[in-house]
């Protein structure tokens, strides 16, 4: 129940102070009900504030969904790059990278529902967004395969945009199903079938000269 009743004077504080406790609201409204089920009003109560209030800083439902979807998209784009980042060891890098997913699908609140069980995909915005984080995921990943392997880039694009799309199934699985697991034992057992399966990958039956020092992508 709201903690803003009439006549209540809410209490005045930084804009993006306020901003961030609106969008925490949002996102705790959102995940719960879904956009099309949520209302404005469900979203100022859950936040202690007047409708005119949320008004002030989102002029509607969807903007206040948008700036949402950035924001997590972001943090998922992060933490995959940091993962990437991480280790100049192969498959220290690739366990990483799934784990991001898994780290990201852990966070309280279930913001990863935006963007992979979202019920506003049919939005063009909305889509844009997702299939741009999608592409630009799948980008970073292949680049480091390119960096690390004599795959031709159109196959590094295809293996990146495979392996994230298998890892955040894998994340949302396990959070489905996993109760028996724990996060990490998971995202261990995803990340050894994905270092599994680039690790040997047979890159000179892929378009490249038949060098038998290259028949896997990590070199073993």
């Amino acid at each position: 129940m709201s903690s803003h009743t009439p006549g209540t004077r809410v209490q005045r504080m930084p804009r993006a102070q306020r901003r961030a406790q609106l969008l925490e609201a949002a996102l705790s409204v959102f995940v719960s009900k879904g956009y099309h089920a949520a209302a404005m009003e469900d979203i100022a109560d859950e936040a202690g504030v007047s409708k005119p209030v949320l008004y002030q800083h989102f002029p509607g439902k969807l903007e206040l969904y948008l700036a949402l979807l950035d924001g997590q998209c972001d943090h998922l784009e992060t933490l995959v790059l940091e993962a990437l980042g991480s280790s100049e060891d192969h498959e220290e890098r690739v366990y990483a990278t799934v784990g991001a997913f898994f780290n990201f699908v852990a966070d309280e609140g279930g913001a990863f529902r935006l963007i992979y069980e979202s019920d506003l995909t049919n939005d063009p915005q909305v889509r844009h967004r997702i299939d741009a984080l999608e592409a630009q995921l799948g980008e970073a990943i292949a680049l480091r395969i390119i960096q690390d392997t004599p795959l031709p880039k159109e196959l590094a694009e295809m293996l990146g945009l495979a392996m994230s799309g298998a890892a955040q199934v894998m994340a949302r699985t396990w959070l489905a199903h996993g109760a028996h697991f724990p996060k990490e034992v998971a995202a261990q057992a995803a990340g050894h079938l994905a270092w599994r399966g680039i690790g040997s990958f047979p890159v000179n039956r892929m378009g490249t000269a038949g060098d038998p020092d290259t028949d896997a992508v990590a070199g073993e």
